[in-house]
């Protein structure tokens, strides 16, 4: 098998300096402001990207160390089987986020409805569309997640996933 590796194209900031006690996901976040600091470098690449509302923010899990398959996420109690799961601890420690765009300035992106830690290294990031992302037309099904879904709102980090 190859190795794969990726380099950073930034660098996320938010108010959180460690996950305890921080939002699960964005639902939970709503209204953190947050920033990207783009390396000059990728600055041609934010060509039009002001002209959508939400971004999808591809990062590194870099506070994450190991990884356990069967793991107990933040809104069960019950043992899952991690790829049912959002857990941070994973073979391949790669975050997704859908956050607000609020603006752009140079380098800088604002965003709001942040989850992400602050100093998490950026790996990408594409447009949020919802006709691309979000199939209207197909049953979606949601899993064991269907009955705890409501809870994702207020749910806060613990120390579950701590290295």
């Amino acid at each position: 098998m190859t190795t794969v590796q990726f380099n950073p194209i930034g660098i996320i900031h938010s108010p959180f300096i460690e996950p305890k006690r921080m939002p699960i996901q964005p639902v939970g976040a709503k209204g953190v402001s947050g920033t990207v600091e783009l390396f000059p470098e990728y600055e041609e690449g934010l060509k039009d990207l002001e002209g959508f509302s939400h971004i999808i923010l591809i990062y590194h899990f870099h506070l994450s160390e190991g990884y356990s398959l069967k793991v107990k996420p933040f809104l069960d109690e019950s043992v899952r089987g991690l790829f049912s799961t959002r857990a941070p601890k994973r073979p391949n420690p790669i975050g997704v986020s859908v956050v607000r765009l609020e603006k752009i300035e140079g380098t800088t992106l604002y965003i709001s409805n942040v989850d992400i830690v602050d100093g998490t290294p950026l790996l990408d990031i594409k447009p949020y569309v919802p006709e691309f992302d979000k199939d209207e037309d197909e049953d979606v099904r949601i899993g064991w997640l269907s009955k705890k879904i409501k809870k994702a709102t207020g749910k806060k980090s613990d120390e579950r996933f701590k290295s």
